[in-house]
């Protein structure tokens, strides 16, 4: 359990998966300071980047890989067809291991909590790009469809472990810049249409009140 210092004060206490779940929510920074109940000081990336007490460990095989890097992350959103990637909430654990990304983490199913892990493979990764503390990832597997991409995104929490988690992706090449400025053009487009059909039926609006008004005011 950890007290947080906001503004000269303390509050809470809240224990890790809380402090986890403001920092995904950007309620806390990772700069911020916790206070524990020995009254030790670290910040939110320091107690981030520890490993969990009770690492997720839900297995579907009993074979072993050799584990390469492991991170502590939040997967914040998966578009496009590809692989099955649960929706999980909360803190998750990545790891590096023989050329797959293993992500496990909890999820919600029905009234409950379910734990479960899913591996990308690292040869599927075509680009990867570090946005911040973000990671953004674009597979292509056998089950994306042709020209297209499953685009997933990882908050990494630092900078640093970001940085690092791209490192073990050397297939991966940047983003193009070209493919945002073609996703965001029918964007702009779209708000410049409706911009101006809102203009058009503010104009008519005006145009019925002068005609509804004006004989009255002539009275």
């Amino acid at each position: 359990m950890f007290h947080v210092l906001l503004d000269g004060r303390m509050v809470g206490p809240y224990d890790r998966r809380t402090i986890v779940g403001m920092r995904i929510k950007k309620t806390l920074t990772s700069e911020h300071v916790l206070v524990g109940v020995d009254g030790g000081k670290l910040t939110v990336a320091e107690l981030i980047g520890q490993r969990p007490t009770k690492p997720f460990a839900p297995e579907r095989s009993g074979s072993f890989s050799l584990v390469q890097a492991t991170f502590t992350a939040a997967l914040l959103g998966v578009q496009g067809k590809g692989v099955d990637i649960p929706a999980f909430k909360g803190e998750v654990e990545a790891r590096v291991q023989a050329g797959v990304l293993r992500i496990a983490g909890r999820f919600r199913k029905g009234l409950g909590w379910k734990e479960d892990r899913v591996k990308l493979v690292l040869a599927d990764v075509v680009h990867a790009r570090v946005k911040g503390t973000q990671v953004d990832l674009w597979l292509r597997t056998a089950e994306t469809r042709p020209g297209q991409f499953q685009h997933v995104t990882l908050e990494m929490f630092t900078h640093e472990s970001a940085g690092e988690l791209v490192d073990w992706l050397p297939g991966a090449t940047p983003w193009p810049e070209s493919a945002d400025r073609a996703a965001a053009t029918p964007e702009r487009r779209a708000l410049w249409v409706t911009g101006l059909a809102i203009g058009a039926v503010v104009l008519v609006l005006l145009v019925l009140l002068v005609v509804v008004l004006g004989p009255r005011r002539m009275f």
